[in-house]
């Protein structure tokens, strides 16, 4: 990803983001291109390479200063495997970003790099918390953030982490990304209350999967409701969605020995656009009609071009507010010159909170009170709180598809869209098709 800008405007750039904190390699305020390079974001000035074999901060307290400038440190795969990398530069240009609307002398970003391997994030942390590391913001990777959380929780520094597998949550490790299970129990909770009472799932044969699982039939049950019928498929490729599509649609269509229909109400089908698009044709084929089922989605559906397959025009599935999203999104393309992919809202939101707790006394401003208080934090997804068991809550919307994005049919707080009726479009009709990642990370 490049910048869209000049060498000179880069040159101010990098400027600001020295005087806003942000502690890059190499000398001050110089660039040799068009385009910020691997080793101006692997450590800070002064410090020790992301990475080194120095080991003092694997048992050592963070120095700090009572009332000194706050450090954070944000670790993210910068230089790993694949598309992985991508993601994590456009989180770290979301995390400056939010520094830009910030300004803060008295806050120091300390950006690290673990190349994508729990060896890589472990080194990271001993080397942000031997230069005074306050907070962690990352690991993206689950196993990363399992190779953190003991070298933080030594040094008694909290972890706010990106990961969306809750295994690895520990004391005084939390998670800001998005939950599948928060978004099973949304819909679920809101199509009950519609009056469905009977449902059936396709799901994906993985981790994700067992998850998104585990959450739909505890939501279903907690709520008195029928489970008729779930598959399961590989993501392989579409023999596998041909297959459990067909046993799906025979479980919810093929009458009983009594003679009595086995019907669902509803069918919950997780996934993103890419493998949703592969399902759409399966559906008909299975003899499923969605004007009398109701398809459901997770976080995952949040694209504005579903409804190009009329399978999914009338479907419902959770995620925040629009509106948020679409204004993160417009000013990160103008600021970078690209669209980011959906995750660098989180990185933005981890750094906002941090610059949010970090104006109180160092030995005050990042504690589990200050983490976890009932107000929580204003985010680019709206409000998000974190929970005693680690997890992030967000208010989460019901968007219907239309042929052309959603429109916002309930808002987070469980009542009519605020602002619009409840037949306005929603802002996903025009904001960039970077839907969540519909697996565990």
């Amino acid at each position: 990803m490049r910048l869209a800008t000049t060498p000179t405007r880069l040159k101010h750039l990098r400027c600001a983001l020295a005087t806003l904190g942000i502690a890059l390699a190499g000398s001050a305020c110089t660039v040799s291109g068009p385009s910020l390079q691997q080793s101006e974001v692997t450590g800070s000035v002064g410090g020790v390479g992301a990475g080194s074999t120095d080991k003092r901060g694997e048992n050592a307290a963070p120095l700090r200063t009572a009332g000194g400038k706050a450090k954070v440190a944000l670790i993210l795969p910068i230089s790993g495997p694949g598309n992985i990398a991508v993601v994590a530069k456009a989180m770290k240009q979301a995390g400056e970003m939010a520094l830009f609307d910030r300004p803060n002398a008295e806050f120091q970003l300390l950006v690290k790099d673990d190349r994508g391997t729990p060896e890589g994030a472990k080194a990271a942390a001993q080397e942000a918390i031997s230069e005074g590391a306050e907070l962690i913001l990352g690991p993206l990777l689950a196993a990363s953030v399992d190779a953190v959380s003991p070298v933080a929780a030594a040094a008694r520094v909290p972890v706010i982490a990106f990961s969306n597998d809750k295994r690895v949550i520990k004391p005084g490790t939390y998670l800001l990304s998005f939950m599948p299970d928060q978004d099973v129990e949304r819909i679920i909770g809101y199509s009950m209350a519609q009056g469905r009472r009977s449902y059936a799932a396709l799901i994906p044969d993985d981790a994700y999967g067992k998850i998104v699982e585990e959450a739909f039939t505890r939501a279903i049950g907690s709520r008195q409701g029928n489970v008729v019928a779930i598959e399961r498929y590989g993501r392989g490729g579409t023999s596998g969605m041909l297959e459990a599509t067909r046993k799906l649609g025979e479980a919810i269509n093929n009458p009983t020995m009594d003679g009595q229909a086995i019907t669902a109400d509803a069918i919950l089908i997780p996934g993103e656009p890419d493998s949703l698009m592969s399902i759409g044709p399966l559906i008909a084929y299975a003899r499923i009609d969605p004007t009398k089922v109701k398809l459901l989605g997770t976080g995952g559906w949040d694209s504005p071009n579903l409804g190009r397959d009329v399978t999914f025009i009338g479907a419902w599935y959770p995620a925040p507010d629009q509106r948020g999203w679409q204004s993160f999104s417009e000013k990160f393309s103008k600021t970078f010159g690209t669209p980011p992919p959906r995750i660098a809202s989180v990185s933005f939101d981890a750094v906002s909170i941090a610059l949010a707790l970090s104006g109180a006394p160092s030995d005050v401003r990042f504690t589990t009170a200050g983490i976890t208080r009932a107000g929580g934090f204003a985010g680019s997804d709206g409000t998000v709180r974190f929970q005693a068991d680690g997890t992030a809550v967000r208010a989460l919307a019901i968007h219907e598809v239309q042929s052309f994005g959603a429109r916002m049919i309930e808002s987070g707080e469980g009542g009519s869209p605020a602002g619009a009726s409840a037949g306005a479009p929603s802002a996903a009709a025009s904001a960039p098709s970077a839907n969540r990642p519909e697996q565990v990370n």
